[in-house]
């Protein structure tokens, strides 16, 4: 995958296009993401012991991996992702400015 988990990235596509976020979880086996504050569903809650009142949750469901590309560190526009060896260590780079993603 592109991404991975703490990454910032932008929704390209879908009902929340444009929104940014980091990334919570990643699921490579499914390729999707779980963006902080993207795709929210309602879920319906029992009274349990952490949430005794129960009642309608809001929460991130998963997106497709597709959907999203990272943040470009310079200019702050979605870009794609390179790979470069630096300092003997494989690092993935923005393709728009030539960045370094990881930290």
């Amino acid at each position: 995958m592109h991404v991975k988990k703490g990454d910032k990235v932008i929704v390209i596509s879908g009902k929340d296009r444009g929104k940014t976020g980091t990334i919570l979880e990643a699921y490579p086996k499914l390729d999707r993401v779980l963006v902080e504050g993207v795709n929210m569903i309602k879920k319906h809650a029992k009274p349990s012991q952490e949430n005794p009142q129960g009642g309608i949750l809001n929460q991130e469901a998963p997106i497709h991996v597709s959907n999203v590309m990272p943040v470009d560190p310079k200019s702050g526009k979605p870009t794609r992702v390179g790979h470069e060896v630096r300092d003997g260590k494989k690092v993935r780079i923005a393709k728009s400015s030539g960045e370094a993603l990881d930290k």
